[in-house]
């Protein structure tokens, strides 16, 4: 049983560096740019990160993907924190076939945990487990099987650096029987940010995907690229905003070889 202080949600506080700062209100755009950047940070934000992806299937179709992806964060005691994060894929399919009809619906939904230290010594981490849910609305947009696996994020965040790097990575192993069905998916995500006084900056997150059970020749899809992010206020509320573009150096037939990444992310004070 969590006692009842770690169902406390989190205000987001200054910077993971230093989580005893004065409410967010007095943070700069530099500060709330970096915040944002933080995968484990102390942070209530809800991240709306739409994805077009072109040329997929053998039609050289349009996909979208839109990722509703809230994150919060829960107090353990004094020392821990439990990061949790929420991805909700909703997916534009085109046909695949002639005279076949586009596929709107609802993805397959994971849920990422990381306990990460709330004042962290050095690099900042978070460690913990992905849950994938059969909650797709269309057999073409997920997979029946529920799924399990590590997930682990490591990066670097000082005040007065301009740099936030690191990476996410994650494993996905499909759990019951049926290998008809079955999938082990990789995903790693190392991210660079440069940020400039005024809340903007550049950034690169391309997302590299493994899937272990397909041919050597078909497994791993590798995004290279990046963009420009900036901190607004719609009145007190920060919001942050991004724009990149990655381009497939290696993909799967039939899977996109470019993609165009726009994000709006609502940070929301306690």
């Amino acid at each position: 049983m969590i006692p009842s202080a770690a169902r406390r949600v989190l205000g987001p506080l200054a910077l993971a560096t230093a989580l005893t700062t004065p409410a967010r209100a007095e943070m700069s755009a530099e500060e709330l740019a970096k915040l944002a950047q933080n995968p484990v940070g102390n942070l209530i934000s809800v991240p709306f990160q739409n994805n077009t992806n072109f040329n997929v299937g053998p039609r050289d179709g349009t996909q979208n993907i839109l990722n509703v992806q809230p994150v919060i964060p829960i107090e353990v005691n004094s020392e821990w924190n439990v990061i949790t994060r929420t991805i909700m894929p909703v997916i534009s399919q085109p046909a695949f076939v002639p005279g076949g009809d586009r596929t709107n619906g609802i993805g397959d939904i994971q849920l990422t945990a990381f306990l990460s230290p709330a004042v962290p010594k050095g690099a900042i981490w978070g460690a913990g487990a992905i849950v994938q849910m059969p909650t797709n609305s269309n057999d073409s947009l997920g997979n029946d099987h529920w799924g399990l696996g590590p997930s682990f994020v490591l990066l670097h965040l000082e005040k007065g650096d301009p740099w936030v790097y690191g990476f996410l990575a994650n494993n996905v192993w499909s759990v019951g029987s049926g290998s008809d069905a079955s999938y082990n998916n990789f995903l790693l995500q190392p991210f660079l940010n440069y940020n400039f006084e005024g809340g903007i900056y550049l950034t690169s997150a391309p997302i590299v995907t493994a899937d272990w059970k397909a041919d050597n020749s078909q497994r791993w899809t590798v995004p290279l690229g990046g963009g420009v992010g900036k901190i607004f206020h719609f009145g007190k509320l920060p919001v942050n905003t991004q724009l990149s573009a990655y381009y497939n150096v290696a993909h799967p037939d039939n899977a996109a070889n470019w993609q165009l990444r726009f994000q709006v992310q609502l940070m929301f004070p306690k």
